[in-house]
């Protein structure tokens, strides 16, 4: 079940692409972007990285950090961030913690089939750990300058 805004965002501790554990908690003071995506290396997940990529000096400017959590390993997240140039960290969540806590591995369907996966969400999360707004059934252009307005 999603959080909802005005809760205290859920912790997490996991390892990042740069193999070190990464806590929500540690951004504590600073505005953080959580968001959600399906895969590394496919056209819409790519493109949303992109995105906060291109934008990452205004979320800066705004004391913001921006987070991505999908299920892939720390190593595809190192591989995904290199080949884009990604400043931003990359949060392994293979055990589906982390997407479990947020509520957004749910059951989703394509070409009539149905299966698992990540619902692709972002969470704005203020100085205090709680949440402020999410983001949810997003398409992907525009989403990264939405964001951006509301902080």
């Amino acid at each position: 079940m999603l959080p909802n805004v005005g809760d205290i965002a859920p912790d997490f501790t996991s390892v990042s692409d740069s193999g070190d554990n990464i806590s929500l908690s540690s951004f504590r003071g600073k505005k953080v972007v959580l968001y959600f995506y399906p895969k590394d290396n496919t056209p819409g997940c790519t493109r949303e990285a992109c995105d906060f990529r291109d934008h990452m000096e205004a979320f800066t400017s705004k004391d913001s950090v921006i987070l991505g959590v999908s299920l892939d390993s720390a190593k595809s997240h190192q591989n995904f961030k290199a080949k884009h140039g990604l400043p931003f960290s990359l949060i392994a969540d293979s055990d589906k913690e982390i997407a479990l806590k947020y509520g957004v591995f749910v059951e989703k369907m394509n070409y009539g089939r149905t299966y698992m996966g990540i619902a692709r969400t972002t969470f704005l999360i203020d100085g205090h750990g709680k949440i402020e707004k999410i983001y949810n059934k997003i398409k992907v252009p525009g989403h990264v300058e939405s964001v951006l307005a509301d902080i």
